[in-house]
């Protein structure tokens, strides 16, 4: 372990995948090395946080022997060679547990991988565990009735964020090199920006899935995406998963071209409109409109327009509602009866609710889907980005579904609602257009504050091209979290 005498742990353990597969590379340091010192991390953290519900330490052991041995042997090599990675619980994985969150599969070990797994295996990952998730990815928070709460690794009292919380803490906390999460309605972006790390979620079908098959709840409001510490670690991923597969009929082609090689590139002419409200804002934290502004005055030291812009998406908060609780009722109905009691209690008054839709209700819902899809088109036949908060409110308290208050507001109404905290992420799961979390500032309490990046559709790259000017005019990978 002579060359680990060059860097310190710590380092090893907050370093971009990009450089550590470089260092792998030329055997610098080896995966088994890297695969130790974070391991170490985990023991040590993760009983405080609790990112990790499955470690699979043995597992990971194992890969990076292999990844090393290919290294020394000449063999070529995969774009993820030896890089520790963490894949949410919520994601099928072969030979092991893997729980949604949920005590109707508290046991379940799956038999085969999801397509974005089987890629990252191929590409040579270490596969250091599953990351926590609440049930079926129903909430924006991160706790469950097997294996508790993940909390924020900048303030242990308040959430991580959901419904990918435990891969994000386990990014902020240095407990993994690269995560995948999954997003329903903001599930990568929302902890992303709790948490101070960078989230994506590309266009809705450029990473197929088998979502129908493990989770048809969330129908097509799903995606798969990274969860990183830098914007080009997520091009790298994307690189390594995107592209079409004959199981899923929406997956798209993967485009002609390299993210990673392409990320570097400015584009030199850009239209970017921003907006406070896509109209169903009802309130927003004063320090989060704060940072969003003056990250947005950040883009016209750029050769690009930035200005404000007019959208306004009709009753989308009634659209998401619908499609989410609906999808959730037709899933788990048949197991509602046996096992209420064994299930979240959120989870379960989701159900009831999406019960009582009717037929009309849902057809009304899918209609006005295609309606706001039109209304965000026509916006980006004008602009190119689109810039808005991630979230309306600070990180809170652990252990509730939304927050108490917002700027002083109370929230009387805690029923299922989009509105309340997240109006921003979810339209985007409807359209499925490309966007991306980047931490843009802190609040008075030292809570990372997030920027929600979107593209056009299928136009992942400008976002990540966007993403890593904006990273180099204001990076953030300094700032680490203190453990006791």
């Amino acid at each position: 372990m002579k060359s680990i005498l060059k860097m310190n742990n710590q380092d090893i353990c907050f370093m971009s995948a990009c450089e550590l597969r470089e260092k792998i590379k030329t055997q610098e340091i080896s995966s088994q090395e890297i695969t130790e010192i974070i391991i170490e991390r985990i023991e040590k953290i993760n009983p405080i946080i609790n990112a990790y519900c499955t470690p699979t330490f043995d597992l990971a052991r194992e890969m990076a022997k292999k990844a090393d041995k290919a290294v020394k042997n000449g063999e070529e090599l995969g774009l993820l060679q030896g890089i520790p990675t963490s894949i949410k619980d919520e994601t099928v994985t072969k030979g092991i547990r893997t729980t949604f969150g949920c005590k109707l599969l508290e046991n379940y070990i799956p038999k085969y991988d999801e397509i974005a797994v089987k890629r990252l295996k191929d590409a040579g990952i270490v596969l250091l565990g599953k990351t926590n998730t609440p049930a079926f990815g129903f909430k924006a928070v991160t706790d469950n009735l097997i294996f508790g709460a993940t909390k924020n690794p900048w303030d242990l009292e308040k959430t991580s964020g959901g419904s990918s919380g435990g891969a994000a803490a386990a990014i902020t906390s240095g407990l993994s090199t690269l995560a995948i999460g999954s997003d329903g309605g903001g599930s990568i972006r929302i902890p992303s920006a709790l948490c101070g790390v960078f989230g994506f979620k590309p266009n809705f079908g450029r990473i197929p899935q088998i979502t129908m098959r493990a989770n048809p709840s969330l129908g097509t409001l799903y995606h798969k995406g990274p969860i990183v510490r830098y914007v080009k670690d997520a091009a790298l991923m994307l690189d390594v998963m995107a592209g079409e597969h004959d199981s899923d009929r929406y997956s798209l082609p993967k485009p002609n071209y390299s993210y990673l090689e392409k990320i570097e590139e400015r584009p030199t002419k850009l239209k970017i409109g921003f907006t406070l409200n896509l109209g169903n804002t009802k309130l927003l934290d004063s320090e989060i409109k704060k940072s969003f502004l003056e990250a947005v005055q950040i883009f016209n030291k750029i050769d690009w327009i930035t200005e404000e812009a007019k959208i306004k998406i009709k009753k989308a908060e009634p659209t998401m509602n619908i499609s989410w609780t609906t999808g959730f009722a037709y899933s788990l109905k048949p197991y509602l009866k046996q096992w209420e009691d064994k299930l979240d209690p959120d989870l379960v008054e989701g159900i009831k609710i999406g019960l009582g839709y009717s037929t009309e209700d849902i057809k009304r819902a899918e209609v006005q889907r295609e309606e706001i899809y039109r209304e965000i088109s026509r916006f980006f036949r004008e602009y190119d980005i689109l810039l808005t908060p991630t979230v309306a409110s600070l990180a809170f308290k652990i252990g509730k579904m939304f927050p108490d208050e917002i700027n002083g507001q109370k929230i009387e109404d805690k029923k299922i609602n989009m509105g309340i905290w997240i109006p921003f992420t979810y339209p985007f799961n409807l359209t499925g257009h490309p966007a991306a979390s980047i931490p843009c500032g802190w609040s008075n309490d030292g809570l990372p504050i997030g920027m929600q990046i979107i593209g056009k559709r299928l136009d992942e790259l400008t976002v990540l091209q966007v993403s890593k000017v904006f990273e180099e005019i204001t990076p953030w990978q300094d700032k680490k979290p203190i453990f006791n």
